[in-house]
């Protein structure tokens, strides 16, 4: 038996996905989600072997949804025009079901599946890198924090810093893990905002206060929060850039 989860906030378009996987009587639908959040429960719970996910969904998104898992299943996408999302599908010759499909086409996609077991999650993590770069998700950073899934708009966001496999994305209400990279994070923040201080540290450069010599080349930047940051000589001259000093 092959299990699956339909994730989609559209009930019509869970209704379509039930009915044309009815011609698969190999594959069963354990659950049904409306949103994201309900997702990454159900994949949990399940563990299941391929699941049908919408892009476009309240909360967070698909791209957003899948960051947050750790080894996730084989993916069958579903979205509405959405070009961004075509053309990081397409970069990447990931299969995806546009809206609205029909039988041949979902079934297609289910061939496709099983012969090649697209979908990978080497295949996954790569289209998530392409994702990440789109203008709506460069614009937050979506966490988990113990069972709970935290938003964190880019503007509240004090500094991030390096540590071991994972970022520490410090804020108002302390600091949040992530599962990425320091090099990820300086390429999808805006660079005019967030700035490489220092290989471990990005800065929101508004925050900065003063910039003082600290030792041979490098310097120390003190941010309104009180916080102090090691500034190396390249990141020095990245923030006069920016800062206009």
């Amino acid at each position: 038996m092959i299990k699956a989860i339909i994730i989609d906030d559209e009930p019509l378009a869970r209704l379509i996905v039930q009915e044309y996987i009815q011609a698969y009587p190999e594959i069963t639908v354990v659950q049904e989600c409306c949103d994201g959040f309900e997702g990454i429960k159900a994949i949990q719970q399940h563990h299941p072997d391929l699941i049908f996910l919408d892009i476009q969904m309240p909360k967070i998104n698909g791209f957003e949804m899948l960051e947050l898992i750790e080894q996730p299943p084989a993916v069958i996408f579903t979205t509405a025009f959405d070009e961004y999302a075509i053309k990081a599908f397409e970069a990447h010759a990931i299969d995806y079901l546009l809206k609205p499909f029909n039988q041949e086409r979902f079934n297609k996609a289910i061939a496709k599946w099983m012969e090649k077991n697209t979908g990978t999650e080497k295949e996954t993590q790569d289209l998530l890198e392409t994702a990440s770069h789109s203008p709506s998700q460069s614009q937050r950073i979506v966490v988990k924090n113990g069972s709970k899934i935290k938003i964190i708009p880019v503007h509240d966001v004090f500094y991030l810093e390096a540590a071991d496999d994972y970022v520490k994305i410090h804020t108002q209400e302390g600091y949040f893990l992530k599962n990425k990279t320091m090099n990820h994070f300086e390429q999808v923040l805006d660079p005019q905002l967030f700035v490489r201080s220092h290989r471990s540290y990005i800065v929101n450069a508004q925050l900065i206060t003063r910039i003082t010599p600290y030792e041979k080349e490098s310097h120390t930047a003190l941010l309104t929060t009180g916080a102090q940051l090691p500034v190396s000589k390249a990141g020095y001259a990245k923030l006069k850039t920016v800062l206009g000093i």
